[in-house]
């Protein structure tokens, strides 16, 4: 009997089996129950004055820096010429403009990032706060809080009472979009009247391409396709290119019937018509003739012209005919031109005249 007793007594002071399971159970009842936010911990510019002030002055700092990084990549265009070559370690030997460039763009955007990660981390309030989760078509009430928490937001970001990082701020987000302006004086000086003239003049004699003597009327038959220039222009010449691409014409000879344009045929030499090589389109030089229909084709863009009927445009993407040039002969029989093209030459561009 007192055998068993003992086991008794030794089992009601265990906890069953039953009554510990039952035991955890209401210990983690509820384990996805929300934890809540930390306690908030203030930072050193919460409760310091006079490193809130220094945090300031890192800020406007580093706007500051992005406004010399932006006038540092305006002077580099005028201070280095395009084929100045430096040599930087460990790059090697680079373009000193776009090194420079580079460089001083790089400061400037990195700056102002810099700036507003600073600014936000040190001085903008950094309090979490848990909302819940609305319906996109927001009532009036949930428009209101979205506001008062705009309000509240720019209230704690010091953007009116930091005058120092507001100004600066200000200063650099304007002087970087005028290293883009600067960016287009790359494209090259701007053409001015430059496109409306080329080199021929009144009197200036045709000269056959191909063979670099005077075009005369006899040369240019029926259906061939001549290409001419200004007599004087060179190959040899170190604007020979630039000149050509402005002067280059093509000669063909039609039949005086088959012209059905008048100025045309005005200002044709006995059905021979000189028209600008350079296609109204991009530029091209158009060499394709179809002597059937006097019709010429680009061959970049296959834009096509009516040589019968003022170089009118046919297909393809060219805006205006091709320019034609008034011909005649001189007292030794050459074919010379009487002027300049009356418009200007190759593609349409945003100040032609």
């Amino acid at each position: 009997m007192s055998e068993t007793g003992s086991h008794n007594d030794v089992s009601e002071n265990l906890p069953s089996e039953h009554g510990a399971r039952g035991g955890d159970v209401a210990v983690k009842s509820d384990p996805f129950a929300n934890p809540g936010l930390p306690p908030h911990e203030h930072r050193r510019q919460d409760i310091d004055e006079k490193a809130a002030r220094h945090s300031e002055r890192v800020v406007a700092g580093l706007f500051m820096l992005s406004m010399l990084g932006t006038l540092g990549f305006i002077a580099s265009f005028v201070v280095f010429p395009i084929d100045k070559i430096i040599y930087v370690f460990p790059i090697g030997h680079v373009s000193a403009l776009n090194f420079s460039l580079g460089l001083t763009l790089g400061v400037a955007l990195f700056a102002i990032g810099a700036g507003a990660v600073h600014w936000a981390r040190t001085l903008m309030s950094d309090e979490e706060v848990a909302d819940e989760r609305h319906r996109v078509d927001a009532d009036d009430e949930l428009k209101e809080n979205v506001r008062q928490q705009w309000i509240t937001g720019a209230k704690e970001s010091g953007f009116g009472r930091r005058k120092l990082i507001r100004n600066t701020m200000f200063g650099a987000l304007t002087l970087v979009p005028l290293s883009g302006v600067v960016i287009l004086r790359d494209l090259g000086p701007l053409p001015e009247k430059k496109l409306d003239h080329t080199l021929w003049t009144r009197g200036k004699v045709l000269v056959n391409t191909n063979t670099d003597k005077p075009l005369r009327p006899e040369d240019v038959i029926v259906g061939s396709l001549t290409f001419a220039r200004p007599e004087g222009l060179e190959e040899a010449q170190e604007d020979f290119q630039e000149q050509i691409a402005k002067a280059a014409l093509m000669i063909v000879r039609l039949k005086p019937e088959d012209i059905k344009d008048k100025r045309e045929r005005d200002w044709a030499h006995e059905g021979i018509v000189a028209f600008s090589k350079i296609c109204t389109h991009v530029g091209c030089p158009i060499s394709l003739y179809e002597q059937q229909t006097h019709h010429v084709l680009c061959p970049c863009h296959q834009s096509t012209f009516d040589l019968s009927d003022g170089a009118r445009v046919l297909f393809g993407p060219a805006g205006h005919p091709l320019p034609q040039l008034r011909i005649s002969v001189n007292g030794d029989g050459n074919l010379i031109a009487l002027g300049d093209f009356e418009e200007p030459v190759g593609p349409a561009f945003w100040e032609r005249s």
